[in-house]
């Protein structure tokens, strides 16, 4: 496994494979890896000829600047995981090699990026648009792979692939749990003991919801959802939405939609969780 830190060695390295019909799966990270990216190497893996892993802390999109500062890196863990599960190459710059100058450019996805984490966080979903293009630019590959725990940041990069043309096969893959069922994240390391038990509640309560929702209207499964997570002390809802899966826009009613998904972001204590459940997905 090779670690690279700039565009130009990873260009030159990839077209050598490239020329010699090599198929290139990607998958793009933050670092601080968990089984849940693993999921997605592993497939990337499975799938294609060479495997390709970013590990870079994206500046742009962080509205939190502590947020930012205290998001998990540990280079060193990163790489040992990625070398086990039969990653080729990890591309891990640094700031000033992705962002030589200022990125100025302006992404519109509306109504995507308009609702939910694009209303909590402005300006999330254009520095996301921002790195992944980037990256995209840089490494050409044929396929590339993301967590639908991102739910929202799927459908943005499905978007952002038709908007700038890009020529690259987008698969969502599903969420890695923990086996008590919480969503796995990079985040959760920074959870407390005590935390990590209040933050239980999130998958506990969509997990019920499901069964709920059978049985009551959808906006009497949306309020059983938020009154669960408001009764439990040191959870802050930010939202709860049930959306269409394709426009992500909030339905009134089961009938309405034919893939429907219900996603909630929320604090347990100062971090910030995210998650969703599908209710109705017709294949």
């Amino acid at each position: 496994m090779k670690v690279i830190r700039t565009i130009s060695e990873l260009r030159q390295e990839l077209s050598i494979l490239r020329e010699t019909g090599k198929k290139i799966g990607f998958v793009p990270t933050m670092g601080a890896l968990h089984q849940g990216h693993a999921s997605l190497v592993k497939r990337a893996v499975e799938e294609n000829d060479v495997a390709v892993v970013s590990v870079f802390v994206n500046p742009t999109q962080f509205n939190d600047m502590n947020d930012l500062k205290n998001y998990p890196r540990d280079l060193q863990a990163d790489c040992k995981l990625l070398e086990t599960i039969g990653a080729s190459i990890v591309f891990a710059p640094e700031v000033e090699e992705m962002y030589p100058e200022p990125d100025t450019r302006t992404f519109g996805f509306a109504p995507l990026d308009t609702v939910m984490e694009g209303a909590c966080r402005p300006g999330h979903f254009n520095g996301v648009a921002q790195i992944v293009s980037k990256l995209f630019y840089a490494v050409e590959p044929d396929r590339a792979y993301f967590g639908e725990k991102d739910f929202q940041q799927l459908a943005i990069i499905r978007a952002m692939v038709k908007q700038l043309n890009i020529d690259v096969e987008i698969i969502g893959c599903p969420i890695v749990r923990e086996s008590d069922g919480l969503a796995l994240s990079s985040r959760n390391m920074l959870l407390t003991s005590e935390e990590r038990q209040r933050a239980l509640t999130i998958s506990r309560t969509l997990f019920a919801s499901v069964e709920y929702a059978a049985t009551h209207t959808l906006a009497e499964t949306k309020s059983y959802v938020e009154e669960a997570i408001n009764a439990t002390e040191g959870l802050q809802l930010e939202y709860f939405q049930i959306v269409d899966g394709d426009s992500l826009q909030e339905v009134a009613k089961w009938e309405d939609s034919n893939y429907l998904v219900g996603c909630i972001a929320l604090f347990c204590g100062k971090i910030r969780l995210i998650d969703n459940i599908k209710y109705k997905e017709v294949k």
